[in-house]
């Protein structure tokens, strides 16, 4: 079985492409073909009677889709879910009742999509590339299986994304808004909300969540033009889940639900399975909203690990906490979530260590860490929380190769860590900046870097690692050494750095 996987990954590694996802008429081919994938696996009828949940936007997408999901799987409804992008496994992408499709499934409905493809593509009519294949995969899945709700996160934008495919919906939503892939989207919220409101469909209503006015404004005058109903879900009121907590942590989570409780409440009415006045949930909720809403998962979302690694003496106290938030805005949320967490956990151990915050961090070269850094700088300082030590490295994920839960980085392989000695560059410039006193002597910083000039590069506030496993070795050396203190790690920046550090994390 694992050797069949192995090979299902490489023919999907085959699918990545090079060429520029930006270019526009490059974009635009590549949605036309999805139209002609569909008819050549007989999809077209299927996906039409679907009953599918469509949801865009820049952040919250995955949470509110899981939210969704985990409300209409606790009415009893077969749910089938697919999200994007998968931090260990590809299975991740595509759930059945709330769990990973089994392996067996996958390589069943893989290698059926992938054969009826191969027959009929051409060098007029190349195969899909990963993400389009992905998610004609999963209109499959969820055909076959008869699955009750589809609930489809956009994988990019709206307009040309390879889901959109989907002409029927039961209801849409639309996230927050900001900016991110500008150099797809545009560069301004408007252009970036006419791309997202292109998932919407003549009569279909849609919902979305507060945004600034020059996106909001777009999002009306597209569903004006498409006869769309369009209306603002209101964040969820904390106190109706009835002493519980949401699933999924962090304040921005509640606009997420909020959503995601407008979303499902218009599902289960548009299909016949509820008479229940969406207003009527802002003053109570029903159980299977409240057991769906406190029980979603999502990995990588404010997702809190102690390691297991170090010895008894030290157990616990190396902990990472998880994000994979990528954006200016998604950025200053983290670090809200962030400082909250260090803070309740400064409570609940009663100070009986001191604690040190490390930043663990990588992103893609197409963002701006001038961007980025000071929304998150900024927000911690203003919450009592700086970074001590700030670690740059390198993908173990390789962008030309789809992983599973075994995959490692290939032994030998040459690693270029120039974006990383940039990050650090920026991140060094702008703690001078800041700090007008210097910096006293941490525990954290005394400790020996490694002999070997190429495993490390280290400057004031920040060090360089060839490698993720060479900077989780040294975030464990550091507690072995310095037993009387706590390493409280933030790992951001990029959903591969999640998938990488959830591999080797010890739990």
């Amino acid at each position: 079985m694992a050797q069949a996987y192995d090979e299902a990954m490489d023919a999907l590694s085959s699918l990545i492409t090079k060429k520029s996802r930006s270019s526009k008429p490059v974009a635009d081919q590549r949605f036309d073909r999805m139209f002609d994938y569909v008819k050549i696996l007989d999809l077209e009828e299927p996906i039409n009677q679907m009953k599918i949940i469509h949801v865009a936007g820049t952040k919250g997408k995955g949470s509110t889709c899981v939210f969704t999901e985990a409300i209409l799987r606790n009415y009893g409804f077969h749910t089938g879910l697919f999200t994007s992008p998968h931090l260990i496994d590809v299975r991740e992408r595509f759930r059945l009742n709330g769990e990973d499709i089994c392996i067996e499934k996958f390589l069943e409905y893989f290698w059926w999509c992938w054969d009826r493809l191969k027959a009929k593509c051409s060098d007029d009519m190349p195969m899909p590339t990963l993400f389009h294949f992905l998610s004609l995969l999963a209109f499959k899945i969820f055909a076959t299986e008869l699955v009750d709700v589809a609930i489809i996160e956009v994988g990019l934008g709206g307009q040309r994304d390879a889901t959109n495919v989907i002409q029927s919906p039961v209801v849409c939503g639309i996230t927050p808004l900001g900016y991110d892939h500008t150099e797809i989207l545009g560069n301004t919220l408007e252009e970036i909300a006419g791309q997202k409101a292109g998932i919407f469909k003549k009569g279909v209503p849609a919902f979305t969540v507060s945004q600034p006015p020059e996106a909001m404004q777009v999002l009306e005058q597209k569903a004006s033009q498409l006869d769309v109903c369009l209306q603002v879900a209101n964040q969820l009121d904390g106190n109706l889940l009835n002493g519980l907590h949401l699933g999924l942590a962090g304040e921005h989570q509640y606009v997420n639900a909020g959503l995601a409780i407008m979303l499902s409440s218009t599902w289960l009415q548009r299909t016949g399975h509820s008479k229940v006045n969406p207003v009527d949930l802002t003053s109570r909720l029903p159980e299977p909203y409240i057991k769906g809403l406190t029980t979603a998962s999502l990995q990588g979302r404010a997702q809190i690990i102690a390691d297991r690694a170090c010895d008894n003496q030290s157990q616990g106290d190396l902990v990472f906490y998880l994000d994979g938030a990528h954006s200016p805005e998604s950025m200053e949320v983290c670090a809200n979530w962030f400082s909250l967490a260090v803070k309740e956990d400064r409570e609940r151990e009663s100070c009986l260590k001191d604690s040190s915050q490390i930043l663990l961090f990588n992103c893609m070269s197409v963002r701006d860490p001038h961007l980025l850094f000071p929304r998150l700088l900024d927000t911690c300082a203003c919450q009592g929380i700086n970074f001590k030590k700030a670690l740059f490295v390198p993908n173990m994920s390789l962008y030309t190769k789809v992983g599973s839960s075994s995959s490692s980085l290939p032994i030998g392989v040459e690693v270029d860590y120039s974006w990383q000695r940039t990050l650090q560059t920026v991140w060094e410039d702008i703690i001078r900046n800041k700090r007008g006193n210097p910096k006293k002597l941490d525990p954290v910083s005394s400790v020996g870097e490694y002999d070997n000039d190429t495993s490390v590069i280290s400057c004031e506030n920040s060090m360089v690692f060839s490698s993720l496993p060479l900077a989780i070795k040294w975030l464990r050396e550091t507690v072995e050494q310095n037993k009387s203190i706590r390493l409280q790690v933030l790992v951001t920046g990029s959903l591969h750095l999640i998938g990488d550090v959830l591999k080797l994390v010890k739990t």
